[in-house]
């Protein structure tokens, strides 16, 4: 196997194939010292997935960007949280999206955790996940009802927006890095792409 396809399989999201449920008490146990503690995994239909390697630097900076987006225009109407966060739907379930926004509405979700669908669900692609958050997460938000579902991909600037109609998701538009995102569910979101955007152009 050539250097480059090795390192492409290495920083895969990686699965094992053995059962996993959500078990608090068993991934802190007693005495650890949470620096020793590096693994980062979530788990779907009973599945474990490891979320490596750590996120790039134009991520977090997404991440960032999207957070002040959103906080700026919805902070009154919700909460606007950012990972590492559990969302448990159930034991078997149990995923850490980029970015969370729960409704004032339906805040009595928002526990140690959060215990429940959140109102919209944000990932960020990277060579690690894409297919993770496309194709596997995207189905499983779509299985419990997460209203709305944002895949960013920071390549080519663009956020593709599903929300859920009759219990599957449609995709009401796929934005490039001239507009501003809108919703008909949440009517406080007016995220500009080209502000969003910006600041990775000195990483370039």
């Amino acid at each position: 196997m050539s250097e480059k396809k090795e390192k492409t399989k290495r920083h895969l999201v990686k699965e094992h194939p053995e059962s996993y449920s959500y078990e608090p008490d068993s991934i802190y146990p007693p005495g650890a010292e949470l620096h020793f503690i590096e693994e980062r995994y979530e788990i779907i239909d009973g599945i474990r997935y490891d979320c490596s390697p750590s996120p790039t630097l134009k991520h977090q900076l997404l991440v960032t960007q999207l957070w002040n987006e959103l906080h700026g225009t919805c902070h009154a109407t919700g909460t606007i949280i950012v990972a590492p966060m559990d969302v448990h739907f159930d034991e078997n379930n149990v995923v850490q999206p980029d970015l969370i926004y729960v409704t004032n509405e339906n805040a009595s979700i928002l526990k140690t955790r959060i215990e429940g669908v959140p109102d919209l669900l944000i990932e960020i692609l990277s060579p690690s996940t894409g297919e993770h958050d496309k194709v596997r997460k995207k189905a499983l938000y779509e299985r419990f009802g997460v209203p709305e579902y944002w895949i960013v991909d920071i390549h080519h600037r663009t956020i593709d927006q599903f929300a859920l109609r009759d219990g599957a998701y449609a995709l009401e538009r796929t934005y490039d890095s001239t507009g501003t995102v809108l919703s008909e569910r949440f009517p406080c979101v007016a995220v500009q792409t080209g502000k969003l955007f910006s600041p990775l152009d000195k990483y370039e």
